[in-house]
């Protein structure tokens, strides 16, 4: 299960790095689902639709076609490779785990929680062995270290400590979070093994899958 952060989506260079890693993955394993963020475009759609008077609710939705686009990108840079990939984003986890392709790539699913959710739920209901989250940071820290640069990276969290980490952050619409609190919520249940890393270097996403990180290890 690969959870890939909107920063991966902002050129065509990255993407297709990207897609071309997803490929590499794929052939290791029966199935891969692959979970988009929105990044820059969904929260800058999000931002526009809160000038014209949307709630969050509906800001919700704006951000999930958002995600669903980069999606569709990533899925275009698949075909070209030739993958065997659905063709189009599932719409909901029924039809991402009835998909026969080895690889199925997704956005969000429902108003409420970020992409970091719908990869962890999907992960708890496909039985995955490992969650990835590829990111614009290279672990999870005890604050933002874009905006703290004393913050500190943690190598290794129980679930629980994750847990505790992100509630501090405001869950709305838009809101940026190295890994949602919904979603930690999700990994201390289901208890997968969880991976933070920066995907920004698209290696970086097979080497963890690998067994080889630099990141933050949850479990």
């Amino acid at each position: 299960m690969l959870s890939l952060g909107g920063v991966l989506f902002e050129d065509a260079i990255t993407i297709k790095g990207t897609a071309e890693i997803v490929k590499t993955m794929a052939e290791d394993v029966t199935r891969i689902y692959v979970v988009t963020g929105g990044g820059e475009l969904a929260r800058r759609l999000i931002e526009t639709a809160r000038k014209l008077g949307a709630d969050d609710a509906y800001c919700d939705l704006v951000g999930i076609a958002a995600t669903r686009l980069n999606a569709m990108l990533l899925i275009a840079a698949l075909r070209s490779l030739r993958a065997d990939v659905r063709q189009t984003p599932p719409r909901d986890y029924e039809g991402a785990l009835a998909a026969p392709e080895r690889i199925v790539v997704l956005g969000g699913v429902s108003p409420g929680y970020t992409t970091d959710a719908v990869a962890a739920i999907l992960a708890e209901l496909s039985g995955a062995k490992l969650l990835l989250f590829a990111t614009s940071v290279d672990g999870v820290y005890d604050a933002d270290p874009k905006v703290y640069p004393s913050a500190r990276k943690f190598d290794r969290l129980t679930p629980e400590e994750l847990t505790e980490i992100v509630m501090k952050t405001r869950l709305k619409a838009g809101s940026h979070s190295v890994i949602d609190p919904v979603a930690a919520k999700i990994i201390e249940r289901c208890r997968v093994k969880t991976i933070v890393i920066d995907g920004r270097r698209p290696e970086n996403i097979l080497n963890a899958a690998r067994g080889k990180h630099n990141g933050t290890e949850i479990g």
